[in-house]
Parts: C-alpha cells; sequence; structure tokens
C-alpha cells in the first residue's frame, strides 16, 4: 500500500486556454479539486509556496478552508521556503490550520529555491545574522519552528495582563498536538537529507536533487532515501519516519489525454543549474498507456523507497480534468503496482 497524494503548482494566468485565470479562480479550484479527491479515494493534498509569482505563496488561509470543507484528505505544503518566514507567526497559522482539519495538517518546509526575484528575503524584512548564509537562516528559522510546537512555554507573563495568564512561562497559541511530528523537510541533497532525519522532520524528495554521482535521478533519489532512514534509525526516534517523492505522472486513457501528455519530451532525466556552478538531475516525466506505465513505474527505484507518492497536476486544465488525470491513476495504475 502507498498514500497517493497530487501536488499543485497553483498557476494562474489570464489566457484563453487557461482554466484558472485570476488569483480566485487558483484558490478556489484548489479547495474543489481537495474536496474531489477525497471523494474518490487521494489521500493528500499538497500545494507548492512560490511568492512574487502568479502561483500560491501564502498557505495557510487555503489548507485552512481545505481543512473546513474535508474530512480525511491529508492536507500539506511542499514546500514552504523559511527564509521568508516568521517562526512564531507561523507556529500560530500552522496550529490553527490543523485545528481547523482536526490534526491532518503535513507541513512541508525547506531552506528555500531558485526565486523570482534576488534575495526576495529581503524584501519581507529579513537578513541573515552576520557570518551566516541566506541557507543558514532558513535551516535556523526551521529549528526554531520546530522547537516552538513543542508547546513548551517560553515568553515570561506580564504581571498586570489584560486576562489572567495560567502559571508558569507562556507558550504560542493556538496550540496543536502532534504537529511537531507531521512537519517534513524538502531535501535537495543527500546531506540535507540527513539532517532532517537528525531533527525529526519526515522527508520530502521531489523531481530534481543536486547531481551527487552522476547516476540516473531515480537512483540518486532512492539512495538518499536510504540515507535518511538509516540516520533515522541512528537518531533513535521512536516514530516511523515517513518519505514522499512526487512524479508527473499521466495515464493515456483518452484523446485528451495524448493530446495534452502523448508526446515523446520528458522521457528521459535532464541536467541543469538551479543555483550558481551546482548542477543539479531533474527526473523524467512518465506518459503512457496504463501497462506500459506499470512495467516503467515498477523500475522506479525511489517510488518504491517512498511510502508516499504526490503526482505533480497542472492545475490550469481545471478540476473536472484533474480528477480525471488523478481517477486514471488510481484505477488504472496503482492497482498493478500494488499501491491499491
Amino acid at each position: 500500500m502507498k498514500k497517493i497524494g497530487f501536488l499543485s503548482f497553483g498557476h494562474w494566468h489570464n489566457n484563453p486556454s487557461y482554466n484558472t485565470r485570476t488569483a480566485s479562480d487558483t484558490l478556489l479550484q484548489s479547495i474543489e479539486l481537495a474536496v474531489a479527491a477525497e471523494e474518490i479515494g487521494i489521500d493528500g493534498a499538497y500545494f507548492r509556496v512560490h511568492h512574487f509569482a502568479a502561483q500560491l505563496a501564502s498557505p495557510f488561509p487555503l489548507l485552512s478552508a481545505i481543512g473546513a470543507k474535508t474530512r480525511k484528505i491529508e492536507i500539506g505544503t511542499g514546500v514552504i521556503d523559511m527564509r521568508y518566514e516568521n517562526p512564531l507567526y507561523m507556529v500560530e497559522d500552522a496550529g490553527a490550520a490543523d485545528l481547523i482539519s482536526g490534526g491532518r495538517l503535513q507541513l512541508g518546509i525547506s531552506r528555500g529555491s531558485p526565486e523570482q526575484v534576488i534575495d526576495g528575503w529581503r524584501y519581507f524584512g529579513y537578513e541573515p545574522a552576520k557570518g551566516e548564509t541566506d541557507e543558514d537562516m532558513g535551516r535556523n528559522k526551521a529549528l526554531q519552528f520546530l522547537e516552538k510546537l513543542n508547546g513548551v512555554g517560553f515568553a515570561q507573563p506580564n504581571p498586570t495582563p489584560m486576562f489572567p495568564n495560567p502559571p508558569g512561562l507562556l507558550r504560542l497559541e493556538p496550540y496543536s498536538a502532534g504537529l511537531r511530528d507531521r512537519i517534513w523537510w524538502g531535501a535537495g541533497s543527500n546531506a540535507t537529507a540527513i539532517w532532517a532525519a537528525e531533527k525529526g522532520m519526515h522527508l520530502q524528495s521531489s523531481t530534481l536533487k543536486f547531481d551527487e554521482s552522476g547516476k540516473p535521478f531515480h537512483i540518486q533519489q532512492a539512495e538518499q532515501i536510504r540515507l535518511y532512514k538509516e540516520a533515522w534509525k541512528k537518531a533513535g526516534h521512536k516514530r516511523e519516519p515517513r518519505v514522499s517523492v512526487s512524479r508527473s505522472i499521466f495515464a493515456l486513457i483518452t484523446d485528451e489525454d495524448r493530446y495534452f501528455f502523448g508526446r515523446d519530451s520528458g522521457k528521459a532525466d535532464q541536467i541543469g543549474f538551479i543555483e550558481k556552478d551546482r548542477r543539479a538531475i531533474f527526473g523524467r516525466s512518465y506518459a503512457a498507456e496504463p501497462d506500459r506505465l506499470i512495467r516503467e513505474l515498477a523500475q522506479d527505484e525511489a517510488i518504491q523507497e517512498a511510502d508516499t507518492l504526490l503526482l505533480t497536476i497542472p492545475n490550469t486544465l481545471g478540476v473536472e480534468y484533474n480528477v480525471h488525470i488523478l481517477s486514471s491513476i488510481l484505477k488504472h495504475v496503482a492497482p498493478g503496482l500494488g499501491w491499491r
């Protein structure tokens, strides 16, 4: 068995071919898609977070709305760039969203990714400390966020408060028990996957990572996952780790599927640079008739190592078509691989 979710980048553009021409379209359709995905048996609704772009940015209003409209589906991000965040305010937002959903939040965070603007976090009022890189800043904010999620009091109460305080130091509210154990780290390298395991975070590994061996993407990613699991065991955590990988997978069932995804592009890994002087490898897409998809996906080592698969979706094609995409995987592909 494998948990299967969707991952939406939340694009919109005023283009006649798009079903999401405005931010409102994307937000409302994201809620509608999560509700429909739950109804067909999808396990998770996850959303990317990108600033300064016509894409989803502030996740907590959306996650809260989905949490209020659904009952079972996991709700998450993949990922929040911690360089832009106030960790304490984020604890309050995340706690509220988790309580609204009844404890279904699976929050993916990371130190950041390539941006639309140069050092965009500076516009949000954040600067690395002296001797600190922006990567260090992101990871340190993540650690502060994790610490405050534990719900331990740390703030000195006012001796003359507006409302009576409980005894002792005060914590942030609302506090959601268990949320600390449902934080994921988006790792682009083996070292950060190991670091995430040591800190007790689940692992999110996307369709790209830094090229550390020259091997095919799925093999490098599987090696990353194994290193993560070994580090988790060595750290002595009492709970089980979770690992997600994301993939673009399309079962060609209809003529419309073949029109959108039937071309040969994306059938091989690609090499590029997402940071200066640091080579990255981008995993291939999968698009084929179900029988062929089953054979190809059975050879993907990283998918076999993960307990959760996030299907990247073309949100601009609208709710109805994306429900069709997800349903096709559940009905025609997942059973043949033992995922259902």
